[in-house]
């Protein structure tokens, strides 16, 4: 842990905790930001989850890409934890599973940059009652 040595020193790990504290918690206008959610219950906390979680909000704040990250509970996907929904504005969501950091920053450069597929996705395999 760093000392803090200055009112200085202080006031910027002041500012380093608020950016990444407002990129987890931007919410005015949400569908218009990538949106990274990170299953963090019982099975995705025990397979690395809170790592993937540190690093796509530090890894999209050094980027500089406008997103929300935040954590959800279950996704129903115990098998392939961890696992991270992420949408980008204007598509449907898509599930990627078995995510380490090598892939989250596949899924950083290769989806949320340019759009290309990564492998991982987990395909959906239920309806949603709208479109009943």
């Amino acid at each position: 842990m760093t000392k803090i040595k200055s009112l200085n020193d202080l006031r910027a790990i002041k500012a380093s905790v608020e950016a990444k504290m407002n990129l987890r918690e931007r919410s005015d206008a949400p569908e218009k930001l990538v949106q990274v959610k990170v299953a963090m219950a019982t099975c995705g906390i025990a397979s690395g989850a809170k790592a993937i979680m540190d690093f796509m909000v530090n890894e999209l704040d050094k980027r500089q890409i406008p997103a929300v990250v935040s954590q959800t509970g279950c996704m129903g996907y115990c098998f392939a934890e961890p696992t991270i929904e992420v949408t980008v504005p204007g598509k449907e969501p898509i599930v990627f599973g078995y995510v380490n950091e090598k892939k989250a920053d596949q899924i950083i450069e290769k989806y949320i940059k340019n759009g290309e597929l990564v492998e991982g996705i987990i395909p959906v395999n239920y309806e949603s009652i709208e479109s009943k």
